[in-house]
């Protein structure tokens, strides 16, 4: 499997496979559910490496570690999806 940093890079720089539409579904773990955001609504920081942020319905601005990253969507289909621990 992809590693995901791999898939978000190559969304982000290969202007080919970057069109469609792409959505992050995470982890949260507040709510204790998964999230899902569009991509283009996600931001990701130099100075916060292994994290992406997206601003929430609060104005608030959420910094969410890529762990927390369950699936990879792109025009509605998973592409990517983190296998589940089997403890």
């Amino acid at each position: 499997m992809q590693p995901l940093e791999d898939l978000l890079h190559r969304i982000r720089w290969d202007q080919d496979f970057g069109r469609g539409w792409f959505a992050l579904g995470y982890h949260d773990r507040v709510a204790g559910e998964q999230r899902i955001v569009p991509f283009e609504s996600v931001t990701f920081d130099a100075d916060r490496p292994g994290f992406f942020s997206i601003v929430d319905v609060e104005g608030l601005t959420r910094h969410i570690p890529l762990h927390r990253v369950r699936m990879v969507y792109k025009d509605g289909a998973v592409i990517w999806a983190r296998p589940e621990h089997t403890d």
